[in-house]
């Protein structure tokens, strides 16, 4: 059955619903916002000759050649880890992590690594408490820093010409270069999914590893294919718990009708743990048909960094594997569950023990 929110909007929540809302995007429209958004908040065609642009930088080359920077990170992070005393993960390796990888995918200084998390923080914040008017100046703020690296490109003072920023920089959408509004668009798109959800996600899977032993132990012993664990484990505890669509017709859905312009909710968490979609479907399987996993979307607007995601998840288990012999929770202090619009953990204890 299909709910209603007090600001109105529908809530789908049901896995069949979902796969229906996202398969026909020409009655379920991405634009919900009085801001651009590119190109995930664009309908076709416009959103046809955006998306295309965005899908060359998340190709197999471009992410093997991203791949060894994201392998050191993990492990410089794993490396400084402390043993045998509680870790709080989210302020020592999730975040990190996130910024960090991001500013190796853009090609940004370091000097950015902090300035992002509590962007991200703020951002939340904002978000949380409703406010506008901290809202725009966050988004402010962030379009700033992009602007700042497009500047660095063009008077030759930062970047490389094969980094993601300077191809941006000179990238074209149809026959005509990209603008800078657009490339800041692109940019906290990517930012917002890189730095929120990817530390929401590296979070989910160590706790998960730490309260499920017996899983991490599996692992630890057959490593192959770990990107399909992760999305399996992701699949139980979503990184990212909602996102909006609008009706651009009357339709009827889950037996209720919606009106044309109606907002919608989709709900991921609970389509991907619903039991008509999945059997067991609270329970970890490894070797699930992957196809109902609905971690990274579905059609038009399917996540285009969904294959960076998986990369990232994957190359973080693997150095953690590596680097310690045991992860566990802390018996004396329980993790925190974060704050909507946050998925995953406000902090996370955890801890690791040495291979040696």
């Amino acid at each position: 059955m299909i709910d209603r929110d007090d600001a109105g909007a529908w809530l789908v929540g049901a896995h069949a619903d979902v796969v229906h809302v996202l398969d026909h995007p020409a009655t379920f429209s991405n634009v919900v916002s009085r801001h651009v958004a590119v190109p995930n908040g664009m309908d076709p065609p416009e959103h046809t000759a955006f998306r295309a642009v965005v899908d060359r930088y998340f190709t197999p080359s471009r992410l093997a050649d991203v791949e060894p920077a994201l392998r050191q990170i993990s492990a410089d992070l794993v490396a400084a880890l402390p043993r045998g005393r509680t870790v709080e993960v989210m302020e020592w390796f999730a975040e990190p992590f996130a910024a960090r990888a991001q500013c190796a995918f853009m090609g940004w200084p370091a000097s950015l690594h902090e300035p992002l998390r509590q962007w991200v923080k703020r951002n939340h914040a904002a978000t949380r408490a409703r406010d506008r008017a901290a809202m725009a100046d966050v988004a402010s703020a962030f379009d700033g820093h992009i602007r700042a690296q497009l500047d660095a490109r063009r008077d030759g003072t930062g970047g490389t010409p094969q980094d993601a920023t300077s191809r941006l920089l000179g990238d074209t959408v149809g026959d005509r270069p990209l603008t800078d509004d657009e490339i800041v668009s692109i940019v906290r798109n990517w930012t917002v999914g890189e730095l929120a959800t990817i530390a929401a996600g590296i979070g989910i899977i160590a706790h998960f590893l730490a309260t499920h032993p017996a899983v991490q132990e599996q692992l630890r012993r057959d490593a192959t294919d770990l990107e399909s664990a992760a999305d399996e484990i992701l699949r139980l505890h979503a990184p990212l718990l909602t996102n909006r669509r609008r009706t651009t017709e009357s339709v009827t859905l889950g037996g209720c009708t919606m009106a044309a312009g109606d907002p919608v909710l989709i709900l991921w968490a609970q389509a991907n743990r619903d039991e008509h979609a999945f059997d067991e479907a609270t329970e970890f399987r490894r070797n699930r048909e992957p196809s109902n996993n609905l971690l990274y979307g579905r059609g038009l607007h399917v996540c285009p960094g969904a294959p960076l995601a998986r990369m990232e998840f994957r190359v973080v288990l693997e150095e953690l594997f590596r680097g310690t012999a045991h992860i566990a929770p802390d018996p004396d202090r329980a993790a925190e569950p974060a704050s909507a619009p946050t998925a995953g953990f406000a902090t996370l204890p955890l801890m690791f023990s040495s291979r040696t």
